[in-house]
């Protein structure tokens, strides 16, 4: 009887254990992180004419390297446009304020994430600030809409009509 009751302990604790990795791992792989600690932050917004489907949370990188998220999305009214509010670490507080933020799509059909182009000015981002200029997202089906425009548009009809199969 004592055997079975360790077995069940041991079981249980191994199901409890196994269900925390699982919610761990679950957060690394949306984009919403679990974090055990507070990192300040300051937050500067971007308009876009179209964000696509960027989501709350999503990557906010510079170079390549993770330097915030996206910390909410906003449709402002009057000038018809989406703003978008990057939450940024202080541990990248050097960020000039003439740089300018794009829309971008991890792979091929993968989520959107905010990528930061570095400006050349000697004043930097404080909280509060508006980056200037901005690219928004291309969703796919203009990407493919202008290919095959392009694609069909360089097709022309050969010297001498549509029959034409060479020398008379």
């Amino acid at each position: 009887m004592h055997n079975s009751v360790n077995t069940i302990l041991g079981a249980g604790g191994f199901v409890l254990l196994g269900a925390a990795a699982l919610g761990f791992l679950l957060t690394q792989i949306s984009n919403r992180h679990l974090s055990l600690e507070s990192q300040p932050i300051y937050e500067v917004t971007a308009a876009f004419d179209n964000v696509g489907d960027l989501k709350v949370g999503a990557h906010v990188s510079m170079s390549g390297v993770e330097v915030g998220r996206v910390g909410r999305i906003d449709f402002d009214a009057a000038r018809q446009q989406a703003v978008v509010s990057l939450r940024l670490s202080t541990e990248f507080n050097r960020i000039p304020i003439d740089s300018s933020a794009a829309i971008y799509t991890q792979g091929i059909l993968g989520g959107k994430f905010v990528g930061l182009i570095n400006g050349s000015s000697g004043v930097y981002l404080k909280n509060q600030d508006r980056l200037a200029a901005t690219r928004s997202a291309m969703p796919l089906e203009n990407v493919i809409s202008q290919l095959l425009t392009r694609y069909l548009g360089t097709k022309t009809v050969p010297p001498g009509g549509a029959g034409g199969g060479g020398l008379p």
